[in-house]
Order: C-alpha cells, then sequence, then structure tokens
C-alpha cells in the first residue's frame, strides 16, 4: 500500500502570499496571478484566497469610480496576504463568506490523474 505524500500548506499559504504581494505591489495582474496558484490545492485557505483575488478582479471598475472601496478592499487584500505569510489559516468567517457563492475555487489543476479527477469533480458537482 502507498502511503500518502503529506502536504505542508503552511508553505504553499506563503507561496500564495507572494502572489498577492505581487498583485498588491502592481508587478503581477490578477488575472495572472489567479493562474499562480498551487496546483490540486484542496486547503480551504487558499481557495479562499483565490476567491479574493476573484473578487478583487470583478470589482475593478468600482475600483476606479469609488476610492473608499478600493481602500477597503486593499486593506483586505493586505490582511489576507499577511496572514498568509504567516503560514496561517484565514478566519472561518472569511473562509465561509465564499462558500455560498463558489463552493469549489476553480485552482489549477495538474495534468496528472489527481488533478484530472479533481476537475471532472468540479465540472459533474456545480
Amino acid at each position: 500500500m502507498q502511503k500518502r505524500k503529506s502536504v505542508d500548506y503552511r508553505k504553499l499559504r506563503k507561496q500564495v502570499a507572494k502572489i498577492f504581494i505581487g498583485v498588491l505591489t502592481e508587478k503581477i495582474n490578477v488575472s495572472y496571478a489567479l493562474t499562480c496558484f498551487p496546483k490540486d490545492c484542496d486547503d480551504k485557505t487558499i481557495n479562499a484566497s483565490w476567491h479574493a483575488l476573484c473578487h478583487l478582479e470583478a470589482d475593478e471598475d468600482i475600483r476606479v469610480k469609488d476610492n473608499m472601496y478600493k481602500k477597503e478592499q486593499d486593506e483586505y487584500i493586505e490582511f489576507i496576504a499577511y496572514t498568509l505569510e504567516k503560514g496561517e489559516e484565514l478566519p472561518e468567517n472569511i473562509i465561509n463568506s465564499y462558500i455560498p457563492f463558489h463552493p469549489d475555487a476553480l485552482t489549477p489543476n495538474s495534468h496528472k490523474l489527481k488533478g484530472i479527477i479533481h476537475t471532472l469533480k468540479k465540472f459533474l458537482c456545480c
């Protein structure tokens, strides 16, 4: 029987923090950042983070018109980045806030068997 490889979510969260910092410093755009997330990841914190970036991109037109909204959203993204940088989980209220709208993040998947199954599961269950 093959032993399952353990996943170091703290390390993955720190990698995602770098993506967030790249977005905040405008070194990478949000569309590209979304493709940089760890493949085949089932961590609730990373999935919620992915959704937060989706909302950032979706709200671009609002951010241009409403400076206060932009400031609040930037502070929220900074909070997520700071939490991820420490390798910690996001608070449950943040994680849960995305579930009703997007039960499963469309984070990148590998082309290995696990990734293919994960992609099919997302497609068939939605």
